[in-house]
C-alpha cells in the first residue's frame, strides 16, 4: 500500500474543533458533529495522559523554558496512524496517515510552518477561532498532494 495522508485535525487550546481537511479517501467519512466529538474526547484524553507521565523531567538550567509534559503523541490501528503535534501555546495538529508513512514529524513540521505563515500571519484571523484561509488550505492541499503522489 502506498504511503498516504488522509486528513488533518486542529483543535483549540480549550478543546473546541477549528479546522479539519480530508486529502484522502481512504477513511470512512465521518459528520461534522462527529468531529466535533472526536477533537473534544481527544482533548480530554491528552489532558489526561499528560498527568499519567510517571517521571517528571529534570529542571532545566536557570533562564530556560521548562520542556512541556507530553500526553497521547501516536494511536496507531492496523489501519491508520494518527499522529499529534502540541504546540506550545496548546494547539493540537492530528494528522491521519496510513501505517506505512514515513516522516511524519517532517510532515507535521511542514503542516506547522504553512499555519505559521498563512493563517497566524493573516490580518484578519482571530485567535483560537475556526481557520478560514484560502492560502493556507491551497498550500497545504499543494503540500499533501505532493506527499500523496509520491
Amino acid at each position: 500500500m502506498k504511503a498516504t495522508v488522509f486528513a488533518l485535525i486542529v483543535i483549540n487550546k480549550a478543546g473546541g474543533l477549528i479546522y479539519n481537511k480530508n486529502f484522502h479517501d481512504g477513511l470512512n467519512k465521518i459528520s461534522t458533529n462527529d468531529y466535533l466529538v472526536l477533537a473534544g474526547t481527544f482533548h480530554g484524553v491528552h489532558a489526561i495522559t499528560a498527568r499519567l507521565t510517571p517521571i517528571r523531567p529534570p529542571a532545566p538550567p536557570a533562564g530556560l523554558r521548562p520542556e512541556p509534559v507530553s500526553g497521547l503523541e501516536v494511536l496507531e490501528t492496523e489501519n491508520f496512524r494518527m499522529q499529534c503535534f502540541n504546540t506550545l501555546t496548546g494547539l493540537k495538529f492530528l494528522l491521519f496517515t496510513d501505517t506505512t508513512q514515513t516522516n511524519v514529524d517532517v510532515t507535521m513540521r511542514k503542516v506547522y510552518d504553512l499555519y505559521a505563515d498563512y493563517v497566524m500571519k493573516n490580518p484578519f484571523y482571530s485567535l483560537e477561532m475556526p481557520i478560514r484561509c484560502e492560502m493556507f488550505d491551497r498550500k497545504l492541499q499543494s503540500y499533501v498532494r505532493e506527499i500523496n503522489n509520491r
